[in-house]
């Protein structure tokens, strides 16, 4: 029997343990792996790509489990009543290759962003960082704010969006968490005076959501809405300004901000900073940019993490998804097999 993680599953672990301690403890997770980068199997994500949207899959392995994710990306579906990104991802061991735990995505993957978003910022941004810009303020935002919140003290929001609904939706939902909030009617609006932009809207296209003229020096950067080719969200000069960090850049070229630089332009990789073999930002006044784009690693970290806390918590429920015949040579006999009692009944015999 496998473990399975339900919608309702997770939102019981989320709301049993805390939104806030859960992403703190995603967080550690997220960074030990970051250190553990070169055990890793690393490929960009398979993906297949519509007039639409997107369907990819990211799998890793660090030699001991191995994991995948399922994940869409469609703008549309929103003026559809539907969510722009669904996921679901699946955890195995790899000495038998038994699936350990199937699990829903979409919260996970929402939580595990916003927890590698902070401990990216946590060592890039200057210390002492208290305010932020959020340009984009649909599903992801919330779980950014907090994660900000928790991991570096980020208490001052700046919040713009171009549908102001989203932005009263975001207002609204962490009103009470110790945020100081401000809505703003712009972009530049919204980043007047800011330690930290993030940008994080959906539309597929080649976007320009921050400009040169909106970024200040000193500014740390935490770009996650470019995320596949032909999308992008910042203007390129503000690329050539900036000391740009990245998860795995065959990647990150491909489907990131870079994707408008050349193959070969110079690029920092976020593992080597965590690990503290290669610096962060230089001095106070350097722009840094986190060119995030989602990595597998941060989804097995995720799973790892999820499934250790369904197994404290039993919080989860069984599949029978794998077939097991006593003689393990004998799968046909599965088939001359009694049926049991609660399948004859549903199948009325």
């Amino acid at each position: 029997m496998v473990k399975f993680v339900s919608v309702d599953n997770i939102l019981e672990i989320v709301r049993d343990q805390g939104i806030e301690e859960f992403l703190q403890g995603l967080a550690s997770y997220v960074e030990e792996d970051f250190k553990r980068w070169e055990l890793f199997d690393k490929i960009p994500r398979v993906a297949s790509h519509s007039k639409v949207g997107v369907i990819e899959l990211m799998p890793t392995s660090d030699g001991e489990h191995y994991t995948f994710k399922y994940v869409n990306g469609h703008p549309k579906n929103t003026k559809e009543g539907l969510q722009t990104v669904t996921a679901f991802g699946l955890l195995a061991d790899v000495y038998t290759g038994y699936p350990l735990m199937l699990s829903e995505m979409t919260v996970l993957t929402a939580l595990r962003t916003a927890a590698t978003s902070a401990v990216a910022a946590k060592v890039l941004a200057r210390p002492g960082s208290k305010s932020m810009a959020m340009i984009g303020n649909g599903a992801q935002s919330e779980f950014q704010a907090i994660a900000f919140k928790e991991l570096l003290g980020i208490t001052d929001l700046r919040l713009y969006d171009i549908d102001p609904k989203a932005t009263e939706k975001l207002m609204r939902n962490l009103n009470g968490r110790g945020f100081n909030l401000t809505a703003c009617t712009s972009g530049e609006e919204a980043v007047a005076g800011v330690d930290i932009i993030t940008t994080v809207t959906a539309d597929k296209q080649n976007a320009t959501i921050l400009t040169d003229n909106m970024v200040g020096s000193g500014l740390h950067i935490n770009a996650i809405g470019g995320d596949c080719p032909g999308k992008t969200e910042l203007h390129k000069d503000v690329l050539l300004r900036s000391k740009i960090f990245v998860e795995y850049p065959p990647q990150t070229r491909i489907e990131g901000e870079i994707q408008q630089l050349d193959d070969d332009y110079p690029v920092n990789e976020l593992w080597q900073v965590i690990r503290g073999e290669a610096k962060g930002r230089d001095d106070d006044r350097q722009i840094t940019l986190f060119d995030s784009v989602g990595f597998a690693t941060e989804d097995f970290s995720a799973l790892r993490y999820l499934h250790d806390r369904a197994v404290a918590t039993g919080l989860y429920d069984t599949l029978d998804m794998v077939a097991d015949p006593t003689d393990p040579r004998d799968l046909f006999g599965l088939l001359t097999k009694p049926v049991g009692p609660k399948l004859a009944v549903e199948n009325g015999i």
